[in-house]
């Protein structure tokens, strides 16, 4: 499996589709299992996001930050 239990392009789906899918990717997710989520810019509405829905059930790592693409591994705690 590697390091992640699933990956999200994000940039493979429409705009109204893209948080919809990282959340359903997310709650698939097991305890302490994490997921890549591959973005052209930085999600930071995304985490605020997150951070309304999950307060201290999620961690966010970025593993590259741009200019072109974005990867954050986001894990559940």
């Amino acid at each position: 499996m590697g390091p992640f239990a699933a990956t999200v392009n994000a940039t493979e789906y429409p705009p109204h589709l893209k948080h919809k899918v990282i959340f359903e990717t997310f709650n698939k997710l097991k305890p302490s299992e994490a997921m890549l989520l591959v973005n052209d810019h930085d999600p930071v509405p995304l985490r605020f996001q997150f951070e309304a829905m999950y307060p201290g059930k999620f961690t966010w790592e970025y593993i590259e930050q741009g200019p072109v693409t974005f990867r954050v591994k986001i894990g559940k705690v």
